[in-house]
């Protein structure tokens, strides 16, 4: 298992990446943040092995 993040362009703030896929769509949790942060920005390699591998990061 990797762990997979996206990082907010605007302040800094990581995400991790199941978070990003149940919401999809997101408004950043960074404190005064409104960037809106979405699954799809993750780049193409980690997004597609997080999508082959979702079984591996339920809780």
């Amino acid at each position: 298992m990797r762990i997979i993040t996206y990082t907010c362009p605007a302040c800094g703030t990581v995400v991790a990446a199941n978070e990003l896929e149940a919401e999809r769509v997101m408004k950043c949790p960074g404190l005064s943040c409104e960037r809106v942060l979405r699954f799809a920005n993750i780049p193409d390699e980690p997004r597609e092995y997080f999508l082959e591998n979702k079984g591996e990061y339920q809780i």
